[in-house]
């Protein structure tokens, strides 16, 4: 399962791409860790230890089976930069899930982000066939929200307290799409941003 942008390739990572990944984490610590949940005690390190990468590997391949999510990495160039994953989708009158990503901060700024985020909105509207996906972002997260504005994607509003991110309850803002918005902007953002 791999997916194309204009200058993107995503793809679900495996073990072979453990010391791109772990080079890529390293350097980008503090540029990363401040958006993202704490590691839970006694769980092991993904960034230091291969069978820990490798079980979420396997882990993620497993929800593609499963149908509950799709991780992909983000390469340019045939370069490890980031990632981006559909988490928690929820089926039946549901139909909607979740968007996350990151990118290395040597990509940052130069539009690999919101090109993924548009494959991935075709993937999941046009195969996958949900009815709604959701981004969520810390509001001071200027980066991320650029990405989303970028894009004109639809504010929700505020969800307060709404993710553990470093240690803290942090509030998100909520961004989100519908295949109805899809169908109707889809021309307009697949050759902004994929042809």
């Amino acid at each position: 399962m791999t997916l194309h942008g204009r200058r993107v390739v995503l793809r679900p990572l495996s073990v072979h791409d453990f010391e791109a990944w772990r080079e890529v984490r390293r350097r980008n610590h503090d540029w990363l860790t401040k958006w993202e949940p704490q590691r839970m005690p006694n769980q092991p390190d993904t960034i230091e230890d291969r069978q820990a990468f490798a079980s979420r590997c396997a882990a993620r391949m497993r929800e593609i089976q499963l149908g509950s999510g799709y991780g992909f990495g983000i390469f340019v160039d045939g370069a490890f930069s980031g990632e981006i994953n559909i988490n928690t989708i929820h089926w039946g009158a549901h139909q909607s899930a979740y968007i996350g990503y990151w990118v290395d901060s040597l990509r940052a700024g130069q539009g690999y982000m919101p090109e993924s985020v548009v494959a991935v909105f075709q993937f999941a509207f046009e195969q996958l066939g949900l009815h709604r996906l959701q981004i969520s972002i810390i509001p001071r997260n200027t980066s991320s929200r650029r990405v989303v504005e970028k894009l004109e994607l639809r504010e929700e509003g505020l969800a307060e307290r709404y993710l553990e991110i470093n240690g803290v309850w942090e509030d998100h803002l909520r961004f989100a799409m519908t295949s109805e918005e899809w169908d109707s902007r889809r021309d307009e953002l697949v050759t902004a941003w994929l042809l």
